[in-house]
């Protein structure tokens, strides 16, 4: 089985607020520079789609309602889709924050596999409020793509035998694997449909798209091995940021990062994580990209983590050239809380981090930060309706 939750980061938005409903919704960057990370089925109803820059995404839809999002709040129902899945099934994978692999083979002999997955879709449905869509079937591709078929928040079950005959109508974009320059080279070659590819040889698809082509002409005929994978716990969280307008301001460089940092601490915290890693990414006006890391002593506290990231950019930031993109990345990441200095940390402290956290997992990630990142817009949640009202927190010397 394959789950999708359909499109996720605006489903989660309009859980938040219902005003949402109905609406076009653009989703991402903000700026011109900014690429669209989800849109309603309403904006895509104009042309739009993911991957699109916002610029052109805008006039395509000039009534769709640009949002920003938040992380953390994609994270905490991705995490309440992913324990419903971890209570039922044994064996699962998933591939991204809103799609999830099943292994449900033998569970036919107990339960029977559509029942069983459609019990399970309802029940995701019911506790979590968001639209989930499967697609059951032999193996993961064919199971993908019916999935694509099923959207939105529906299912569909391709027999054994049935996959060539399924796949057979569709599209060759259906096909994972066939991005943009392969469909247009298929198209030039008069391919249109997977039928077309179904009863083409294989070795003539090898000559045409080489290693690529035997494995796309596998996967219009059916045919896929690829086992599903055990989940694996992240092993890193960053943020990135890429501005409007190139900048040489350092003051709101260091601001950002102190946002970034800050966050990406909350986050940790939030998922009983520590990291051994800190890395600052920078990213000049001519595209040449640096980055620099240190490794510390695992840690999920601010007043560690945020004067490593100003170390490290004030040791990267030497070409004095205006910045386009500046980023932040956690890595070697473990369970488990801080662990503080008996001889530098106070109980006060601790404390304040907890009473910050509270604060956050009940307002949102901007409810509380430092006034030094205060003019940060790329963290956290962005309304179209009603603007944030954080409470600052002044920077003092520890």
């Amino acid at each position: 089985m394959h789950m999708d939750l359909d499109t996720f980061f605006v489903s989660v938005e309009r859980l938040l607020d219902s005003r949402l409903e109905g609406k076009p919704i653009l989703l991402g960057g903000v700026s011109d520079r900014g690429v669209v990370a989800s849109c309603s089925y309403e904006a895509r109803a104009f042309g739009v789609n993911s991957g699109m820059s916002m610029k052109m995404a805008r006039q395509l839809c000039p009534e769709g309602l640009v949002i920003r999002g938040n992380s953390s709040n994609y994270m905490k129902y991705s995490d309440m889709v992913t324990e419903i899945i971890k209570e039922t099934f044994p064996l699962y994978e998933k591939s991204s924050i809103d799609e999830f692999y099943v292994d449900m083979t033998g569970m036919d002999r107990f339960f029977g596999c559509l029942k069983m997955a459609s019990e399970s879709r309802k029940r995701i449905i019911r506790e979590t409020g968001l639209p989930i869509s499967f697609g059951l079937s032999e193996n993961k591709t064919v199971s993908k793509v019916a999935t694509g078929e099923a959207k939105p928040n529906n299912q569909i079950k391709v027999d054994m035998g049935m996959e060539k005959a399924f796949l057979a109508p569709l599209s060759i974009k259906k096909i994972p694997m066939v991005g943009d320059k392969t469909y247009q080279l298929l198209r030039n070659l008069g391919v249109k449909h997977i039928r077309t590819l179904q009863q083409m040889p294989p070795d003539m698809m090898e000559k045409v798209l080489g290693k690529n082509g035997l494995a796309i002409w596998k996967k219009a005929n059916g045919i896929d091995h690829t086992p599903v994978l055990p989940f694996h716990e992240r092993k890193s969280i960053s943020t990135e940021r890429t501005f409007d307008r190139d900048t040489i301001d350092v003051v709101k460089l260091k601001g950002i990062l102190t946002a970034m940092a800050e966050n990406l601490a909350f986050q940790l915290r939030r998922g009983n994580k520590v990291c051994a890693t800190v890395t600052v990414k920078l990213r000049y006006s001519d595209f040449n990209t640096y980055t620099m890391q240190a490794q510390i002593p695992y840690t999920s506290a601010d007043h560690v983590l945020i004067p490593k990231v100003m170390e490290l950019f004030e040791r990267l930031y030497k070409r004095r050239l205006l910045v386009r993109l500046i980023g932040v990345r956690y890595s070697h990441l473990v369970s488990g809380s801080y662990q503080m200095n008996m001889f530098e940390d106070s109980e006060e402290q601790i404390k304040l981090y907890q009473a910050m956290d509270k604060i956050r997992l009940r307002f949102g990630d901007r409810s509380v930060m430092r006034a030094s990142g205060v003019e940060v817009r790329s963290i956290g949640r962005s309304n179209p309706f009603n603007g944030d009202a954080p409470i600052l927190l002044a920077n003092r010397r520890e």
